[in-house]
C-alpha cells in the first residue's frame, strides 16, 4: 500500500507544489490537504493518513498546536513539520508536540520523499546533532522551558549515561565505544529510555535531556 499523506500549508501555491512532487511517486499517495491547522486536525481524524507534512505559521490554528491535537487524537499519524529556517523556535514547539521531524521548505524533492518514507516507517528524521544545536541556541535563550527533573527518576544509573549520550548526538556505535558496552546492549537501554520515560523517538528524549537539566547547553 502506498503510503497516505494529509500536506497542510496555508498557501495553495504551496500545496499544489508539494502535491506534485508527491505524486510523482507511485509509493506515495496525498490523500488531503488542508489550509490551516484546524482542518488539518479535523481531516487527519477523518482520513487517518500515515504522514501529515505540517506547515507551522498558519491562521487559525498553528502547525505546533494541530501537531499535538493530531497525535493526541490518536488517528494514527505521524507528523512531519516544514519550516523556513533550521532554527525556528516553531521547530522546536512541533518537536515537544511530538512531531517526528522538520525539514527546510527547500529541502531538494528526493530528500523530501525519503523523509516522508522514513517518518512512516517509525523513524525520526530530524538527527540529534540538528536538535542538539537547536536546543543550545533557544533553550539558552528562554529557560522558561525547563521542567522537573524527577520525571528522570525513573531510569537507573546506566540508562541515565545512555540518555546522555543520546543527548549529545552520539550513535549507538559512538554511545557503546564511549560506555565500553556493545551495540546491542546500548540498543537495549535506549528502548528501555524510551518506554519509561513515554518517548516516541530519539529526538523527543534529546528534547528531554535538555528540558530537565541532564544536559545544559552549550555542553
Amino acid at each position: 500500500m502506498p503510503i497516505s499523506v494529509l500536506v497542510v500549508d496555508d498557501q495553495e501555491l504551496m500545496r499544489a507544489g508539494l502535491k506534485m512532487v508527491l505524486g510523482a511517486h507511485p509509493d506515495v499517495q496525498v490523500v488531503g490537504e488542508a489550509g490551516n491547522g484546524a482542518a488539518a486536525v479535523t481531516a487527519a481524524r477523518e482520513l487517518r493518513p500515515d504522514v501529515v507534512l505540517m506547515d507551522v505559521r498558519m491562521p487559525v490554528v498553528d502547525g505546533v498546536t494541530a501537531t499535538g491535537q493530531i497525535l493526541e487524537s490518536d488517528c494514527g499519524s505521524r507528523v512531519l513539520v516544514m519550516t523556513t529556517f533550521d532554527l525556528d523556535e516553531h521547530a522546536l514547539g512541533a518537536l515537544r508536540a511530538g512531531a517526528s521531524g522538520f525539514l527546510l521548505k527547500d529541502t531538494p524533492p528526493e530528500d523530501l520523499i525519503s523523509a516522508i518514507r522514513s517518518v512512516a516507517a517509525g523513524d525520526a528524521v530530524v538527527s540529534p546533532k540538528v536538535t542538539k544545536r537547536l536546543l543550545d541556541r533557544l533553550i539558552a535563550d528562554d529557560p522558561a522551558h525547563m521542567r522537573d527533573p524527577s520525571v528522570l527518576d525513573v531510569l537507573t544509573v546506566r540508562e541515565r549515561e545512555v540518555l546522555e549520550q543520546i543527548a549529545a548526538g552520539r550513535s549507538n556505535a559512538e554511545i557503546a565505544g564511549e560506555l565500553y558496552l556493545s551495540e546491542a546492549t546500548v540498543k537495549t537501554h535506549v528502548g528501555r529510555v524510551l518506554t519509561k520515560l513515554d518517548l516516541r523517538d530519539r529526538v523527543q528524549a534529546v528534547v528531554l535531556a535538555y528540558e530537565t537539566g541532564l544536559v545544559r547547553p552549550g555542553a
